[in-house]
């Protein structure tokens, strides 16, 4: 079958996306990949037919940094992704036309092109790589990163609180959203329940062991558990001198403010017995660099891992997945988006620790590294877990029994 693919401009759900892509080429499906423009050419060298989305989607600016609160950063953020879909929209309706697709694969926060799937009647699937807004009375409502609460109480918490927090995002966006879903022949979407419910197949890059238990996942949730790929590349010479453990400090491969994390991180941790990495992936912002100290834009976190001792992060699903699944521990500072969301669920798991950007310094910063340092047994034996979990083929078993099924 032929498989188009697009993806949202950004490293972080590219990256994770490419496992899946050479699964369905080595099974001898035709795979026709829009992606970020700059790695276009990385693409075509592994043998992936790769296309540059629309450079005009970079134009519509990530703001969410700025919000006041974590709800008021989901809502910048959200506001973005519908500006976003009056672009990806009309170029994945030109896709298939150009194409001719047997099914679709669309990137979550890619909503113009998710309603053209939609509306196609072509076989579709929609790839999850952040934790799911899907509401549950079960867990908390999504964007705050309120902490999880067990039993009637957690339920009756949850269910008060989702019309001021999830709801209150509802409200701004599902105007304008519905506005050009319907120029896209798209059904109207009432709430987020409705959403991310609705796709035939959901392909969710996690595993449940990450998840806050739910009784009412929907069957056309994949979990594939973390799909976790670097471009390759040689392990620069200062690295293999290293012989303390790395602490991994990396910031988020889109721009949001966050050099904060980099700064306070070399301070709090200059007379610690360890290597610091650190990567600032959307771009180096000039830092005083302590002796035991890298920096650098770029370092595949896979060459780093296995040496590292603990990572800290500003919450990107990939980078702190990639991180526990390795068996390393994470600190997870959240800047905005859905990272406040990531770090409530590593915390929940036993898998790392949360500090609030609020309360980020270099000395709280030094003792939550120590902190999450001594959940490595717990870290590891997830890992392990992880190591079991089906990756990309069952992403590819679910894919082709959806087109079967047409």
């Amino acid at each position: 079958m032929k498989v188009l693919v697009y993806t949202a401009p950004a490293k972080g759900h590219l990256f994770p996306t490419i496992p899946i892509v050479l699964e369905l080429q080595k099974r001898g499906h035709d795979v026709v990949l829009y992606a970020l423009g700059s790695e276009v050419e990385r693409l075509r060298g592994l043998g992936i037919t790769a296309h540059p989305v629309d450079p005009a989607l970079d134009d519509v600016k990530l703001l969410d940094y700025t919000g006041k609160n974590p709800l008021d950063s989901l809502k910048l953020g959200t506001k973005a992704f519908v500006e976003r879909g009056r672009i990806d929209g009309p170029e994945m309706r030109a896709a298939i036309d150009r194409e001719v697709p047997d099914l679709l694969i669309v990137d979550v926060l890619s909503w113009g092109a998710w309603a053209v799937a939609e509306a196609s009647g072509l076989p579709w699937a929609v790839l999850q790589h952040a934790p799911t807004p899907l509401p549950s009375a079960e867990v908390p409502p999504f964007g705050p990163g309120l902490k999880p609460m067990r039993g009637p109480l957690g339920r009756l918490r949850n269910r008060i609180l989702m019309p001021l927090t999830l709801g209150a995002v509802e409200r701004a966006i599902m105007g304008p959203l519905n506005e050009w879903r319907s120029s896209f022949d798209a059904p109207v979407i009432p709430d987020a329940k409705t959403m991310f419910s609705g796709p035939p197949l959901t392909l969710y890059l996690t595993t449940k062991a990450l998840e806050y238990p739910r009784t009412n996942w929907p069957e056309s949730f994949c979990f594939t558990g973390p799909l976790n790929w670097d471009p390759a590349m040689e392990a620069p010479a200062w690295l293999g001198e290293l012989n303390r453990p790395i602490a991994l400090v990396t910031s988020s491969s889109e721009f949001q403010d966050d050099g904060r994390l980099i700064t306070t991180a070399l301070a709090g941790l200059a007379g610690e017995d360890f290597d610091v990495v650190a990567t600032m992936p959307a771009g180096v912002e000039a830092q005083a660099i302590p002796a035991n100290a890298h920096l650098e834009e770029f370092v595949p976190h896979s060459l780093v891992l296995p040496k590292a001792a603990v990572a800290i992060t500003h919450g990107g699903f990939g980078a702190t997945q990639k991180a526990i699944s390795n068996g390393v521990p994470v600190v997870v500072v959240p800047f905005g988006r859905d990272q406040a969301e990531v770090g409530r669920r590593v915390e929940a798991a036993g898998l790392g620790v949360f500090l609030p950007l609020k309360r980020l310094t270099p000395e709280r910063l030094r003792a939550a590294v120590h902190e999450a340092t001594a959940l490595a047994p717990v870290v590891r034996a997830f890992a392990e877990r992880v190591r079991a979990e089906p990756g990309p083929s069952a992403a590819v078993d679910r894919l082709e029994a959806l087109e079967k099924a047409r």
